[in-house]
């Protein structure tokens, strides 16, 4: 049923007097917004793959979606990088018809069940929800009823057949099996591409594997949403590195006609600071791989990471909370985030930092790190950190944290890990002739196509921002695959 019948069949019902009287409640706040069940803090910061949120119940759910006022202008979409219907499969809930809730979501995202776990929801389409825009009050929770619909339909295993489209013949690839990547291989596909994604790693899922932990993202949840993806034709071809293994000549050789560049961000960036080559000091994308990836918390492990009793994450993005909190499951004592800012400017969701600070870790806002120093045997032991001060508002329109002058302390560590962002891999940008890119590493594309100045390849996510969000990446790949089908339709 689509949201115009929906809301014609609402009219012509006897109980719309009754409805007029619901939405004025919702209108005066009198149903609030739902709040997600989550393990409680002091066994979770002990368990590194149990999940944190638990998901909304079937009530919670349909008393959640009951209070989506069916705005005429559902400005909640255009907050949506990859547009989902949100009316409609909102409603679906409030209906009962879970598994229709779903088959909405699946219709604009590959990812549903990811999305509703990791999206920024409150930056996207709950910030355009009407309750905040014109009320003051809290948001629909779009994040948590995805969320539910998408694991409605997994745990109780009636995942609906995607229909297999006629091909037509026409070979992509896809590098990289991250977000954007997967966005864009659902698309094609669904277009009747013959489609294969190449992952430079032994597992599929870029970041959703390696970069985010299983107590916030679960592997199961995104094996499932893969396997989906297999059911409508994509291929995987994994342990396969794009610009090495298999050169761009060799892609069109072996008949592709177009490529999909969406190997990501995964080279760190650290601060050049003195100490940062000691034991100890690793990037943040180095300790969340190995221990997401190649199971290095185990005392079996041929790659053990080290499990400091001290440790100290330098940034507070979202991969910074990740890390201090895999960090705390894996035994640390005294866990800390040191971020030059204050509170007000740290860039990870607000729902992280609560779940960090509620699992014990500490956070040293207005510090920045100027230098480690080890022991004899070349181990960190201390940081040195700078107090700072917010001066005036810079670029980005945050306000410039600012040394005290003499105002310094050393902290005990036996354990840095630092992410203060990453840049892309240079690999694909140096091989593939005639790849324009920016100063800092990018690819540089067409705004509106996602076409890069190679006529045969598009690119699309955090090798074209730098580092981003998942849903972000998700809608690139969506323009990209949309763009690219008119290209070679019209050749």
């Amino acid at each position: 049923m689509t949201r115009q019948e929906y809301m014609k069949e609402r009219r012509s019902e006897p109980w719309r007097d009754e409805l007029r009287r619901s939405v004025k409640a919702k209108e005066r706040g009198e149903r609030p917004r739902v709040h997600m069940n989550e393990l409680d803090p002091e066994f979770r910061s002990h368990e590194l793959k149990a999940e944190v949120n638990q998901g909304l119940t079937k009530e919670q759910a349909i008393a959640e979606a009951g209070r989506c006022l069916d705005c005429g202008n559902p400005t909640c979409v255009t907050g949506c990088p990859v547009e989902i219907n949100i009316p409609t499969f909102i409603k679906n809930i409030e209906r009962g018809d879970f598994i229709e809730a779903a088959r909405t979501l699946k219709e604009t995202s590959a990812l549903p069940a990811v999305c509703g776990r990791v999206c920024p929801q409150e930056k996207q389409c709950e910030a355009q929800c009407i309750y905040i825009q014109k009320m003051g009050k809290e948001p629909v929770a779009i994040g948590y009823l995805e969320r539910f619909a998408a694991d409605y339909e997994r745990l109780n295993g009636i995942i609906a057949e995607p229909e297999k489209p006629v091909s037509n013949g026409i070979k992509v690839a896809v590098v990289g099996s991250g977000p954007a990547g997967l966005s864009f291989a659902g698309d094609m596909a669904k277009r009747g591409y013959d489609i294969t994604v190449f992952e430079a790693l032994h597992e599929i899922g870029g970041v959703l594997k390696y970069g985010i932990p299983e107590f916030r993202l679960p592997n199961d949840v995104v094996d499932v949403e893969i396997e989906t993806l297999r059911k409508t034709g994509v291929k995987f071809v994994k342990n396969c590195i794009i610009g090495k293994t298999i050169s761009h000549e060799d892609l069109r050789a072996e008949g592709f006609k177009g490529i999909f560049v969406a190997s990501g961000a995964g080279l760190p960036n650290f601060m050049n600071i003195p100490g940062e080559n000691l034991i100890g000091v690793m990037s943040a994308n180095e300790f969340l791989t190995r221990v997401n990836l190649m199971d290095a918390s185990s005392p079996d492990s041929d790659t053990p990471v080290q499990k400091g009793k001290s440790v100290a994450i330098i940034g507070a993005g979202n991969t910074a909370m990740d890390a201090v909190r895999t960090a705390r499951r894996l035994g640390a004592e005294r866990a800390m985030v040191v971020y030059r800012r204050s509170d007000e400017e740290m860039p990870a969701r607000a729902e992280e930092v609560k779940h960090a600070k509620e699992e014990g870790v500490e956070f040293l806002t207005l510090h920045n790190p100027i230098q480690y120093e080890g022991d004899d045997k070349g181990h960190v032991q201390r940081m040195l950190l700078q107090k700072m001060e917010l001066g005036e508002a810079d670029a980005s329109g945050r306000r410039k944290p600012v040394p005290i002058e003499g105002a310094t302390e050393w902290i005990d560590v036996d354990e840095v890990i630092v992410s203060v962002g990453v840049s892309p891999n240079p690999l694909i940008p140096s091989t593939f002739t005639g790849l324009d890119v920016t100063k800092w590493g990018t690819v540089v594309i067409n705004q509106d196509t996602m076409q890069t100045d190679l006529s045969d390849v598009y690119a699309g996510g955090d090798i074209v921002r730098g580092g981003a969000t998942v849903i972000l990446a998700m809608g690139d790949g969506r323009r990209a695959a949309e763009a690219m089908d008119k290209s070679l339709q019209a050749n």
